[in-house]
């Protein structure tokens, strides 16, 4: 008390200074500027402007170049430390935090000391022909060390000797024609199967399934080579001594094969190694199309069944079983060592905290680990990730921050199963459930340079369909367009051709767990090839030593414009999930989808028109559910076009209701057979991981249903799935209604 007085005596005391402060401050007031502050509409321009400016094609380059220097490997010393140097720049860039979390999960590696290869023996079982034991080296690579020699991630060890089959693709369509049309059974043999079509994965359960006792698996030029495009280093082709990497495990959404559902941490119960999830029983190896074409040259049995079953080595694709001629009595013996072993994996999980709604997740994350050097999968995505996290941290340093928290995610060990995000997915899951938005996906951002692909949940149409109207196209020809033209007059919608196409959600990255297993909002974009052109897969040295940044900067961006987009929209796409007050999903989008799908389906199950009405198989109920839930959400969406928008209660009712409408198509239960594959609207095809098939319970207990032994039985789960569908449409119809 005695200090107030003695501090109001001096005041008193010096009205010198009162006077002088009074003026002061009365000419700062009548001196201020007279403009108003901007709105928030006019800083929400800003941002979003300056955030797209700021991004530089200069900037993705000199990432690729960084990150692909060396081989990265999941697993290894050189994926560690480029994580921390991703973890370092995020701190630099300005995030609020940037952590390493780790997990052990089961890899698999070639064993050094015992090579994997192919040789075929005569029958006094002496090899004279040994395929490969490791890829030619690119031009300015000879002196790097650990590049590890082609080989099939978790193939089962093993030396079998027999006659050689060839099974075309090795899809199911295959296995029938072999089986049912041909009469050639490949119980006991060993199959070889070109790459493409579907998952290696597929190829390897289907051998599983026909008795096989291995399977090889080849590039065919067919399949990865362009038409007049010279093999690299020369163009972008395949060499012939190119082979294909990738894990042929059948995981179905698990995750760590040994700690299937559960994150893979120091605590966690573990299955044994012969008795973790999808891991097959039988020896695989990919080799190069220079050594397919010597075993297939000398095959016998009966020709190629049509024009489908041959690629285009100077072979005559003879099916086989073994060899013809003089070497009839020649038999293939497969020497496959690998090993597979617990190992630590990292991500680096950056965050932006949200400044108004931190408790709202949208997450932006993509793999980091790659099979060598990884120029195109999955570096072109990591290194849009890296300027999309300088871009946002730069505004954050200007003092900017999203209205919602943003997760930024580089994972570990996708191409060994998508195990780090989804050991994440599973350590998070009662969190992310609560609080996550939507999670977009930064794979690779080229596979082509044609023209923009995109995966998404319906609900994500609109926006999507409005950020590229805003982006300029990078294609040739399309100088002062935008990217929305682009894309629609390159690859319109085969049903609404108005529209550009947006494909479905399969699997095959690191999306799944939150799309498949969490029913979280989700989508992709990248730059793809002409499909309707180029009928090879993928682009033609996918997973092999030649994807280098050399690649990608003499033949598919060289002036990285095109990854300069994909980081525009990726950026865009994150920035109004995070920072829009109202959440920019459109259930009706959702409803249209719904009713495409369901008709569809019914389309599909009119091909058995009798069984329908012997067993009495009705799909009303699931068409009533649609036009049910078609309707909710245009009431919903007017609804939401009057809400107060200066009601933080009233916004956050109808957001929450937009960020759990994904959710609500979940079961827990899951699809039968695949416990982790739980959306029931959307799933991964069940005989090609990569493909997204609509109402997969419906359609899977459909799928060859006339050889079905027992019919009543095999219609009832039809009838079965039919019901769950409907009432998961009928329940998410509910969650749009009017809260009480």
């Amino acid at each position: 008390m005695a200090r107030s007085k003695a501090t109001l005596c001096t005041w008193l005391g010096c009205p010198g200074l009162l006077g002088c402060f009074l003026l002061g401050f009365l000419a700062g007031w009548f001196t201020k500027p007279t403009d108003p502050p901007p709105n928030s509409s006019d800083v929400y321009q800003n941002v979003r402007q300056k955030l797209v400016a700021d991004m530089k094609a200069e900037n993705i380059k000199q990432f690729l170049r960084s990150f692909t220097k060396l081989p990265h490997l999941a697993g290894t010393e050189q994926n560690l430390l480029l994580a921390k140097q991703i973890q370092d720049q995020w701190k630099e860039f300005g995030l609020d935090s940037a952590e390493l979390i780790h997990y052990d999960v089961l890899l698999s590696y070639p064993n050094e000391k015992q090579p994997n290869y192919i040789s075929v023996i005569d029958d006094q079982g002496n090899e004279i022909f040994n395929t490969s034991l490791f890829e030619p080296r690119p031009q300015g690579y000879e002196n790097v060390t650990d590049i590890l020699p082609p080989y099939n991630a978790f193939s089962a060890q093993g030396m079998p000797e027999a006659d050689l089959v060839y099974v075309n693709y090795g899809r199911t369509e295959d296995y029938f024609k072999l089986e049912r049309e041909m009469g050639i059974n490949c119980t006991g043999k060993i199959v070889v199967a070109r790459y493409g079509k579907i998952f290696r994965g597929n190829k390897v359960k289907n051998a599983i399934l026909a008795g096989a006792q291995g399977i090889i698996l080849y590039s065919d030029p067919a399949d990865y080579c362009a038409p007049g495009v010279d093999a690299y280093p020369d163009g972008w082709n395949l060499p012939g001594g190119g082979a294909q990497r990738g894990n042929v495990l059948n995981l179905n959404g698990a995750g760590d094969p040994l700690t299937p559902g559960y994150p893979a941490k120091e605590y966690t119960f573990r299955y044994k190694v012969n008795e973790g999830v999808g891991i097959p029983k039988i020896p695989v190896h990919p080799i190069g199309y220079h050594d397919a074409e010597v075993l297939l040259r000398s095959m016998g049995g009966p020709a190629a069944p049509d024009s489908s079953w041959k690629g285009s080595l100077n072979v005559s694709y003879n099916i086989g079983p073994g060899f013809a001629d003089n070497s009839s009595t020649r038999k293939v013996r497969m020497h496959v060592h690998t090993n597979n072993k617990i190992t630590r994996i990292y991500n680096v999980i950056g965050i932006l905290r949200g400044a108004m709604e931190p408790d709202r997740y949208i997450i932006l994350g993509g793999h980091r680990d790659s099979w060598v050097f990884g120029g195109i999968d999955p570096t072109t995505g990591a290194a849009v990730l890296q300027e999309v996290v300088r871009s946002f941290g730069k505004m954050k340093m200007e003092g900017w921050r999203p209205r919602r928290t943003i997760i930024f995610a580089s994972w570990d060990a996708e191409e060994f199963g998508l195990l780090g995000s989804t050991e994440w997915a599973e350590e998070n899951a009662r969190v992310l459930q609560e609080r996550a938005v939507a999670y977009i996906n930064t794979d690779s951002s080229i596979e082509g340079n044609y023209t923009l692909r995109v995966d998404c949940t319906p609900l994500l149409y609109q926006l999507v369909y409005n950020l590229t109207k805003e982006i300029l196209s990078p294609d040739e020809g399309y100088e002062n367009k935008s990217l929305y033209e682009s894309w629609l007059e390159k690859d319109p919608a085969t049903e609404k051709t108005s529209y550009p196409r947006i494909n479905k959600l399969g699997s095959g990255s690191d999306f799944e767990a939150y799309f498949q297993r969490l029913g979280i909002a989700s989508g992709r974009v990248r730059y793809t090839k002409n499909r309707k052109v180029d009928k090879f897969s993928n682009y033609p040295v996918y997973h092999t030593v030649y994807e280098t940044f050399e690649l990608v900067e003499k033949f598919y961006d060289p002036t990285f414009k095109k990854q300069l987009t994909i980081a525009q929209l990726r950026g865009k796409l994150v920035y109004e999930l995070a920072d829009s007050q109202v959440i920019p999903f459109d259930c009706r989008d959702y409803g249209e989808a719904l009713k495409f799908y369901s008709n569809r389906i019914y389309k599909l199950a009119k091909k058995h028109e009798e069984q329908l009405k012997t067993y009495k198989v009705l799909f009303d109920p699931l068409f009533s559910a649609v036009v049910n839930f078609s309707k909710a959400a245009a009431e919903f969406h007017r609804r939401l076009e009057q809400v107060d928008k200066k009601d933080p209660v009233a916004v956050r009712i109808m957001n929450d209701q937009l960020m759990f409408i994904e959710r609500a198509f979940i079961d827990p239960l899951g699809l039968p057979g695949r416990k982790f594959y739980r959306h029931v609207i959307f799933a991964p095809s069940s005989h090609n991981k990569y493909a997204g098939e609509s109402f997969p319970g419906i359609y899977d207990a459909m799928f060859d249903i006339e050889s079905k032994a027992d019919q009543r039985e095999a219609w009832e789960e039809v009838k079965r799935q039919i019901s769950i569908a409907a009432f998961t449409v009928q329940a998410a119809a509910g969650t749009l209604k009017e809260v009480a």
